[in-house]
């Protein structure tokens, strides 16, 4: 039975911790300006391009496998990193906010640099490449220390007989 609370418990705590991370992801694109701005003509250029290419006949299966590419790679970045945080840290047993909050951070800011092969961007996109590790690194750290303030604190408590 104590099983199945945690499980409850642990799938609660993602449910929340995962908005939590998108929450400070969207605010850190925000904040920082070279982001902002770049999102800002990148998305009023993609909506306008994306209807004008609906308007001349361009199906629309299109869009619809680009927004699912785009909801993969925010499920790879958002869901992934907390998740298996969370299961290394219940079957071992971690009770420590620097596991949850560190290893969801560090393993959401080197997603990027992983999906590239580690090859590292030169020149002038190495420094908006850093930026962008800052953000996912926070985004990590929020997420991972959401689901410890819901539900890592108790991680391998012994059961009480």
């Amino acid at each position: 039975m104590r099983m199945l609370g945690r499980l409850l418990l642990a799938a609660f705590a993602l449910v929340m911790a995962i908005p939590a991370g998108a929450l400070t992801l969207g605010a850190g694109v925000l904040l920082d300006p070279g982001l902002r701005d770049a999102f800002g003509r990148l998305g009023l250029v993609g909506l306008f391009a994306g209807l004008s290419d609906l308007a001349q006949g361009l199906p629309p299966e299109m869009a619809v496998m680009a927004i699912l590419v785009l909801i993969q790679a925010l499920g790879l970045l958002l869901i992934l990193p907390p998740t298996l945080a969370a299961l290394i840290g219940e079957t071992l047993g971690l009770r420590s906010p620097v596991w949850y909050g560190g290893a969801t951070g560090a393993l959401t800011a080197l997603l990027p640099w992983l999906a590239r092969g580690g090859i590292p961007p030169s020149g002038p996109a190495l420094a908006a490449e850093a930026r962008l590790s800052a953000i996912l690194l926070v985004t990590g750290a929020v997420s991972g220390l959401v689901y410890w303030l819901i539900a890592g604190r108790e991680a391998g408590t012994p059961t009480r007989p």
